[in-house]
């Protein structure tokens, strides 16, 4: 063979493996596309689905300000909220836990499995019965899950929240620091950590009074309908931010996926991105968990159906893992509403349901 015959095979070769890349690439694109598409339906069923019945045409009679004053209010101040805090409540926790399971090089790491959870709701717990954010305005119970009960001081709650999921990513990124720790080492000390935040919560339901301990049972259950548009809006640009962030060291991270010994040969300061994609992700999660409580698995569900559809590379993964986690949050809390009559069944509830034969699962096949 000639040297000219071989460098025409190695063209054509060459040219294949382009088209071939490039076929893959508009086919992950328009699937992409479809899920957002899906995700749009899934919205208008949302608002169509309740114990107030609404149909399309008075859908668009109260967006355009012409519709009865009680669909508007079911609307705009039940439904729509809902709607966005399940949406970007499932993207921020999606994110976070592929960033997670990225830079940690485990596919059991996110928010729920490295205690951040944990620590949000021993922080709720903290201010309930500590300092006092979990008097109740009523009696009793009520029967819609979007009043359960009402708790005295939200802002006082969800700031303990946060800072309770904050503290638990700080003590994880200390001892990887100090003890040098590998990255399996890491979710070790999450679940460690999230057995102590756990013991400390039992403690506090303990010496809780009836009132406080109904707060305390009712916000770990994971709830969308809690948050006002004040706190969705924080929410959003957080999780917008930090989405950007991950968008544009996804090079970095595609470089994580080889290996850490690799990544610092192509130049990557491993210890650097990994301090900040572990606080950044933090921050996003804790919102999230502060917010709207405890929702289980939803961090390590998305992200591993993603990477049935896209693969490893971080460009794909970190849009799919988004709208994946956004889908599967609000199908969820959908779900919730109407498969009991009444509304009562939680987010969280349903999330358990869905993550925990992952979970078994990943665990049973290990790393594969």
């Amino acid at each position: 063979m000639t040297h000219l015959e071989h460098f025409k095979g190695e063209t054509r070769k060459k040219g294949a493996a382009t088209e071939k890349y490039r076929r893959s690439r508009r086919e992950r694109i328009l699937l992409f596309g479809a899920l957002s598409l899906l995700l749009i339906v899934l919205m208008v069923i949302s608002i169509l689905v309740g114990s107030y019945d609404l149909t399309i045409p008075r859908i668009l009679s109260a967006l355009t300000g012409f519709g009865d004053e009680s669909a508007g209010v079911v609307i705009f101040s039940l439904r729509l909220p809902r709607i966005a805090a399940a949406v970007i409540g499932g993207w921020g926790l999606a994110v976070s836990g592929i960033v997670m399971q990225t830079i940690l090089k485990n596919p059991l790491g996110s928010p729920f499995t490295l205690g951040i959870s944990h620590g949000a709701a021993f922080g709720a717990a903290f201010a309930i019965v500590i300092l006092g954010a979990g008097s109740s305005n009523e009696g009793a119970l009520r029967s819609s899950a979007a009043s359960l009960l009402q708790v005295e001081n939200v802002f006082l709650l969800s700031i303990m929240a946060f800072a309770g999921a904050i503290a638990s990513t700080v003590i994880i990124l200390l001892l990887a620091r100090m003890r040098k720790m590998t990255p399996d080492a890491i979710v070790l000390a999450g679940v460690a950590l999230s057995s102590l935040f756990m013991s400390g919560t039992i403690l506090l339901q303990y010496f809780a009074t009836e009132v406080e301990l109904a707060s305390i049972v009712f916000w770990t259950f994971g709830d969308v309908s809690r948050s006002s548009w004040h706190e969705i809006a924080l929410l959003a640009a957080f999780t917008a931010l930090g989405t950007l962030y991950f968008i544009t060291v996804r090079w970095d991270l595609n470089a994580m996926n080889t290996g850490e010994d690799s990544a610092r040969g192509l130049g990557v300061n491993v210890e650097s991105l990994r301090k900040r994609v572990m606080v950044i992700a933090a921050l996003i999660s804790g919102l999230v968990v502060a917010f709207h409580g405890v929702i289980a698995f939803l961090g390590l569900l998305a992200p591993h159906i993603a990477r049935r559809i896209c693969g490893e590379n971080m460009t794909m993964l970190i849009p799919f893992s988004s709208i994946l986690g956004a889908l599967i949050l609000l199908g969820a809390d959908t779900a919730g509403r109407t498969l009991i009559g009444t509304g009562t069944l939680p987010v969280g509830v349903v999330t358990s349901f869905l993550g925990a034969p992952l979970f078994l699962y990943l665990l049973i096949r290990g790393r594969r």
